[in-house]
């Protein structure tokens, strides 16, 4: 079946047919974790789960990039946006993320000069435009926005811009699909990999967790029918007792992945430990800046030493992110806890877990 067009891959008679299928081959009761926020934002919009046999549970895991942020990561971020002569640059969705005492969207009301972008080069036309203002970008996200914040580390470097720094926010995501399957609390028996990431990284970075962990894992797309596809590809494999790497996504993914954005990557970043929310300390799962980025470094010219910080009591994000919780099993979920009024990061985010789940699976 060779699909060509977008209309496709969200035709419901083609979905009824993938399903039909899954259902058939599927015996065992089997535990699939979509790793991506925007896989769990659009199985719950599309009412994946309803399609599926009762033997197959999705269960969502650390692929929002704001919702892996850990509290005293936006600790840091407040304590920044207070400095006077600090104008911050970030995402959008990092507005609304509580810490422990405030958030950017509440600083921002309180007079601190918090500005949204879509790229991190604009952060440069703002550094030029306001030469007597530092001007911080929060760099957060996966391997798939970490090339473009190098890029503009590079231009900012050539140019000589010396009013512009970052905190690198940065995680890698197979090192926490690796922590993951150590967690003895969460049965996985088969990944759907994401398929944003997996542009720049390629199916080759999940070799060795097929290898070394003999879990299947399938790149997928973000379509009805590409999810259906992939689900179907997964189960598959359990039920035959194999594990293999599928790229269900190829349209978009190569094997290799985008080699020219990952020298990009590491022409400025070094890999380091990194602290995830409900994973905890990751080994080599983050992206800090070389030495000879370090005049870039948010750190070496503010001092954002923050306490430890814990999640607020009752919220249940990080075992939301292991998949170790739904969120209807959180008790905060649609009372105390909404999108209005959201108490941890995964009800912010668009990709995050409970927002779909409020939004779509109330």
């Amino acid at each position: 079946m060779t699909l060509k067009h977008i209309s496709e891959y969200r035709d419901g008679e083609i979905c009824k047919e993938i399903a039909k299928k899954i259902h058939v081959i599927s015996q065992k009761k089997i535990r699939l974790m979509e790793v991506c926020g925007t896989h769990t934002m659009s199985i719950s919009r599309n009412g994946i789960r309803s399609l599926l046999p009762k033997t197959i549970t999705l269960l969502s895991g650390p692929g929002c990039p704001v919702c892996v942020t850990t509290p005293a990561e936006v600790d840091q971020w407040v304590k920044l946006a207070r400095k006077k002569e600090v104008i911050v640059v970030t995402f959008g969705d990092l507005l609304r993320v509580p810490g422990s005492e405030s958030s950017l969207g509440a600083e921002r009301a309180n007079g601190a000069d918090i500005r949204v972008v879509y790229s991190p080069l604009d952060c440069l036309r703002i550094a030029q435009n306001n030469p007597g203002r530092e001007v911080v970008f929060l760099g957060i996200g996966f391997e798939t926005t970490a090339p473009t914040v190098a890029a503009s580390l590079i231009e900012a470097k050539k140019s000589g811009l010396k009013n512009f720094s970052i905190i690198s926010n940065h995680k890698l995501v197979p090192p926490a699909l690796f922590a993951l399957l150590e967690n003895q609390k969460v049965k996985i028996d088969g990944f759907i990999c994401p398929g944003h990431v997996s542009v720049i990284i390629g199916g080759q970075a999940y070799s060795s967790l097929v290898d070394k962990c003999q879990i299947p894992c399938v790149v997928a797309g973000f379509e009805p029918v590409d999810i259906l596809q992939s689900i179907y590809l997964l189960a598959s494999q359990i039920e035959a007792g194999r594990a293999e790497l599928k790229i269900a996504y190829r349209r978009v993914v190569a094997f290799e992945g985008n080699e020219k954005a990952r020298d990009i990557m590491y022409q400025v970043f070094d890999v380091c430990d990194r602290r995830w929310r409900g994973l905890g300390m990751i080994p080599e799962s983050g992206l800090e800046l070389k030495e000879e980025f370090y005049t870039f470094r948010a750190e070496e010219r503010f001092d954002l030493s923050v306490p430890d910080a814990k999640d607020p009591p009752g919220c249940a994000c990080g075992e939301i992110l292991c998949g170790t919780k739904s969120p209807h099993e959180c008790s905060l979920f649609g009372k105390s806890c909404r999108p209005d009024q959201p108490v941890g990061p995964c009800m912010v985010s668009s990709e995050g877990t409970c927002a779909a789940y409020y939004r779509y699976q109330q």
